[in-house]
């Protein structure tokens, strides 16, 4: 169970992390640019890490980069009713606005940070 708290705490963190990289305007531009879709793509990772926390790290990050590049591929889709989902707050957060190639870049990255910070930091016994 104590696991499971780390890794809910990863996705809530990661969500404020992600939000605020889209709204503080004093950010260095590539950050701004580029954190919110990295943070989107750690949060992907945290959350199958919650749901299925005995696999493998490596099939968490499978998982993870299989779901992002098929949500960035989803954007190609531009059917009138995905399209209305995609425009409500919700929607656009999870389901993204357009398809953009470098984005596929970003998960890789976000999603190897997230890697790293569960191998080396989340993954080590808490002292008592």
């Amino acid at each position: 169970m104590r696991s499971r708290i780390k890794y809910f705490i990863a996705v809530m963190v990661t969500i404020i992390l992600g939000l605020s990289s889209r709204k503080l305007s004093d950010l260095p531009e590539f950050i701004s640019n580029n954190a919110g879709d990295m943070l989107w793509a750690s949060m992907v990772y945290f959350g199958f890490r919650f749901w299925c926390i005995h696999r493998k790290l490596s099939w968490a990050v499978g998982c993870s980069v299989a779901f992002s590049f098929a949500i960035e591929f989803s954007q190609l889709y531009q059917a009138e009713w995905i399209v209305g989902l995609r425009n409500t707050v919700i929607g656009g957060l999870v389901l993204g606005k357009g398809f953009l190639t470098v984005d596929l870049v970003r998960y890789v990255f976000g999603i190897a940070i997230a890697y790293g910070l569960d191998a080396y930091w989340l993954r080590r016994k808490w002292k008592r």
